[in-house]
């Protein structure tokens, strides 16, 4: 598979696992509409790949993940151009969070405004030690634009939503882990190798059953359970027209390790 140069990320594909790296620095990595587009435009990539199973975000440096979006560009937007730039980050964190290749947000510090709403764009969060999570919008006089209003309720509840968006309070890692924010917490110098462990461990999983869960999962939770189950039932079905259904079942009974190839 081949990648652009892109100007505010790093790139690095291995054995299956796509590192993606917010490679703003200065800014905190703070997300302008450029690096949204390039990230957009990196999902679109990844996605159609059969290469690449497991993607992992992460931010450069330290300190952040993602410290928001950046500030010195909205300062003198309009509202069309403010609406604007929501609708490319609606764009950019659907294409991520709906892709078939499952997505791992290493949190490696700051994940405020558009960093937590990045974040949980992703399947899973793995925090280090030091991360902080928040939506701070509304000290600057907006409200939380790329899906914050949104995610973060269906991840930890409409109350806490609420307090963390209307206090603009910022939680640990260890908070963020306690309210479902966070799936685990580690130690900064072992995160990114925590989340490559983890991919592996997906990765060694029937990948097409994988795909298919991801699916039920983000389409059923928008829907009324009646709806949800049909799904699952069809995705299920679906899932019995594999060779991964046939050898993982075979493999089990003949207490063997299964050869699992579907994606």
């Amino acid at each position: 598979m081949e990648l652009k140069t892109y100007n505010n990320l790093l790139v690095e594909i291995e054995d299956g696992i796509a590192v993606v790296t917010i490679n703003r620095p200065k800014s905190l990595n703070a997300l302008n509409s450029e690096t949204l587009a390039e990230l957009g435009d990196v999902a679109s990539t990844i996605e159609k790949s059969k290469e690449v199973k497991v993607v992992i975000l992460t931010g450069s440096g330290q300190k952040a993940f993602v410290a928001g979006a950046d500030i010195s560009e909205m300062v003198n937007a309009s509202a069309q151009e403010g609406r604007a730039m929501a609708l490319l980050a609606a764009e950019t964190f659907n294409t991520l969070e709906n892709m078939p290749q499952v997505t791992i947000a290493a949190v490696n510090g700051y994940a405020l405004g558009g960093g937590c709403e990045i974040s949980m764009a992703c399947d899973i969060r793995v925090a280090a030690e030091n991360a902080k999570f928040g939506q701070p919008e509304v000290n600057l006089g907006i409200l939380p634009g790329f899906g914050g209003t949104q995610r973060l309720p269906r991840l930890v509840g409409k109350g806490r939503a609420k307090e963390l968006i209307f206090t603009t309070d910022q939680i640990d890692a260890e908070e963020a882990y306690r309210i479902g924010l966070a799936n685990k917490v580690v130690p900064q110098a072992e995160l990114l190798d925590y989340c490559k462990a983890m991919a592996k461990k997906i990765m060694s999983k029937a990948s097409f059953g994988v795909t298919l869960a991801k699916q039920a999962i983000n389409t059923g939770m928008d829907t009324d359970l009646a709806s949800g189950l049909k799904l699952e039932a069809n995705l299920f079905g679906l899932s019995f027209a594999t060779h991964d259904k046939a050898e993982g079942m075979a493999a089990f009974l003949e207490k063997r390790k299964a050869d699992l190839t579907d994606f």
